[in-house]
């Protein structure tokens, strides 16, 4: 039984194979299709976005060098509770009232809120915040204004001056988004994947009897014989068979195609 159905996958695969290699030329064409699509879309129909970074380094001095590594220590656990204080109105809301002065930036809080990241490595005391927009030397105006403000606001908040801008952002004029590449790629891929759905739905959907099988297993009907296609023959004989009866020999005839 098992070695029924693992003739009948080979035969699907094989079945397969032969499709995607009869309609290698469609498939191709679904592919570039896609690949195009992809490129517009990514050149016109997608804004791009740009990303600055400013670099914060927590970092408390102690009185004396035997506190410094409790003091060290504690800067760190504070790291996530800065994290978290960085993208609370508290801080951008005067972030957002300094660039609609400065910038005419027309956000709000929240749409702010949605485009900060703040990253940091493991055991590292370096703050990293990232802010994107659809401006290169918005982002950096608006990154710079929250590392200022944030300065500021800390000390009066925590009690403790521990926050010092490290590297101030700059406007990078290369977008990070939209991927153009990485769109096109995707574009190529789904456009094989639709050629190659079409050319199998096309075949499931094929009524034509291929082979004497489906007439005897699936019908149950009797085979009385076959007849082959001559091409390019001046003549073909056509023979009348009905099922369950006999070969009338006096109907062969010969026509001219």
């Amino acid at each position: 039984m098992s070695e029924e159905i693992n003739n009948e996958t080979m035969i699907d695969l094989r079945r397969f194979f032969v499709l995607l290699k009869k309609n290698y030329l469609g498939i191709m064409s679904w592919g570039i299709l896609g690949a195009v699509l992809a490129v517009l879309v990514s050149f016109i129909l997608m804004t791009p976005k740009y990303s600055a970074s400013i670099d914060l380094l927590v970092n408390q001095k102690a009185s004396n060098q035997g506190l410094q590594y409790n003091v060290q220590q504690a800067d760190l656990q504070a790291i996530n509770t800065y994290k978290d204080v960085i993208q609370k109105p508290v801080i951008l809301e005067p972030v957002v009232k300094e660039l609609r002065q400065k910038d005419n930036y027309s956000g709000s809080v929240g749409s702010l809120a949605g485009v900060v990241t703040i990253s940091n490595e493991t055991d590292s005391q370096v703050l990293t915040v990232t802010v994107t927009d659809t401006n290169a030397y918005t982002a950096a105006d608006l990154a710079n204004s929250i590392g200022k403000v944030f300065s500021q606001k800390i000390k009066k908040m925590m009690k403790v001056d521990n926050v010092t801008v490290v590297t101030k952002a700059t406007a990078n004029t290369t977008p990070v988004s939209p991927n153009k590449k990485l769109n096109f790629l995707i574009g190529i891929v789904f456009g094989l994947l639709i050629g190659v759905a079409i050319v199998v739905i096309k075949d499931l959907l094929d009524t034509t009897v291929r082979d004497d099988k489906f007439l005897t297993e699936e019908l149950e009907l009797t085979s009385l014989g076959a007849i082959s296609h001559i091409q390019g023959k001046k003549y073909r004989r056509v023979v009348n068979v009905t099922v369950g009866g006999n070969v009338d020999v006096e109907k062969l005839s010969r026509r001219r195609v």
